[in-house]
């Protein structure tokens, strides 16, 4: 397959399988615990920055488009302009961070140790998400700062490590697969 085609293909699959990570969704008050943020940061881990943005970008495109991909069903700008827009937007800068993170691994001619790169770069994912996301919730609901990170962010600390938890050992295994494919000549 060419490799445009294959990028192409690689932004499509990433977009849907953060698509379907709404299907993963359990309500926590005004923010849902969903995988959608695990697979945006998986898109740019394995995708790279721009990429694995593009699939966000791809993702929100659909949903503000009317498709049914945001948490619980929901679609439509109103989504992206109400209280978890924020994390949505996040989505598309967790992809940026986490790919900028693998691309200097991968231009890293000291021979470090990918896995503390790879817990850093989910975690400052993460944090990415949480940041806008938290920042909106409290400007749309019209919380304090301290209430909307106990809403917002608090909740979710736990399953986001445990996320990278998961993240890290399916990245290790799949970079090099997918790097046969994108980068032939390496």
């Amino acid at each position: 397959m060419h490799k445009k085609t294959l990028k192409s293909v690689l932004t499509a699959l990433f977009a849907a399988l953060i698509s379907a990570g709404a299907l993963i969704t359990i309500p926590l008050g005004p923010v849902p615990l969903v995988m959608q943020n695990a697979f945006a940061v998986l898109a740019g881990l394995l995708l790279g920055p721009v990429q694995g943005a593009g699939a966000v970008g791809l993702f929100l495109l659909s949903g503000v488009l009317g498709l049914p991909v945001f948490s619980g069903g929901k679609s439509g700008f109103a989504v992206l302009a109400g209280p978890t827009g924020g994390y949505l937007a996040g989505y598309f800068i967790a992809a940026l961070v986490a790919g900028y993170a693998v691309q200097r691994l991968d231009n890293d001619t000291r021979n470090v140790s990918p896995i503390p790169v790879l817990i850093s770069a989910c975690l400052a994912s993460f944090l990415s998400i949480y940041i806008p996301g938290v920042l909106r919730l409290a400007q749309s609901l019209e919380l304090s700062l301290p209430q909307a990170i106990a809403k917002g962010f608090v909740p979710f600390i736990a399953a986001d490590i445990v996320k990278t938890a998961i993240l890290v050992p399916l990245v290790l295994k799949l970079r090099p697969v997918l790097s046969r494919y994108l980068h032939p000549e390496a």
